[in-house]
């Protein structure tokens, strides 16, 4: 499982990082994924992150 922001919806609410800190981070106003690929045991609180985007931001692409 891969995962990506898309910056030019991202509004930077950090709901994400509250979700899954694992993966994202804030650098400024802007989530950063930490690792593209997602770690095994990560890949719920990914979804769950994706889920509640208010942007739809987090865009999830399956192996």
């Amino acid at each position: 499982m891969k995962v990506k922001i898309i910056e030019d919806l991202c509004t930077g609410c950090g709901l994400c990082i509250d979700t899954c800190s694992d993966l994202f981070d804030m650098e400024g106003s802007t989530v950063l994924v930490k690792t593209e690929n997602v770690p095994e045991g990560q890949e719920e609180c990914c979804k769950e992150a994706a889920e509640n985007c208010p942007m739809e931001a987090i865009k999830i692409e399956e192996d």
